[in-house]
């Protein structure tokens, strides 16, 4: 089971333990959110792009969406999901659990922006029923094969800067 292999993979850092494990479904961001209640922004969704040969995952905040235009900006192709036997087979974990530990050797990871605005998020953690809450350092420092961060989402910001207004009044 995925969420072994992450539990293993944390035990590296001494850090297993604070894997959590629901006894309902986390695996959308909506559910989630409901299970840690939690705002849905805050779950760190983390997506599966098939490009030159390889994939890739983009870990992004829970209310972001891809932007096309930066995606190809960034990384010169258009944007192409993995299909849900592709997630298994090229990262190691299956749709509901991707994240972005104990992914399959080569696998690139990397952080959108989108999740900056956080002081900690919450990934899954290779199962449709756990995560981890985790600061953005630790994000950084944990995320196997951590390539950096890029700015590929689009929606948040409008969402983001309504709140900052609303709270400043």
């Amino acid at each position: 089971m995925s969420v072994e292999k992450v539990k293993e993979y944390f035990k590296q850092y001494g850090m297993e333990d604070q894997v959590l494990e629901f006894p309902v479904s986390s695996a959308t961001v909506e559910l989630a959110a409901a299970a840690l209640h939690c705002e849905p922004q805050r779950i760190a969704k983390t997506l599966s792009f098939f490009i030159n040969e390889h994939a890739i995952l983009i870990c992004t905040a829970g209310d972001a969406k891809i932007d096309n235009a930066k995606y190809k900006a960034r990384f010169g192709a258009k944007a192409k999901m993995l299909s849900p036997d592709q997630v298994v087979d090229f990262i190691g974990h299956a749709i509901g659990g991707v994240c972005p530990f104990a992914v399959t050797e080569g696998t690139e990871v990397y952080l959108d922006v989108s999740l900056k605005r956080f002081e900690t998020v919450y990934p899954a953690c290779g199962s449709s029923n756990s995560a981890i809450e985790l600061t953005i350092p630790e994000l950084e420092q944990y995320s196997s094969n951590y390539m950096g961060w890029i700015d590929v989402c689009k929606d948040y910001q409008k969402k983001f800067e309504r709140r900052t207004i609303n709270n400043a009044r």
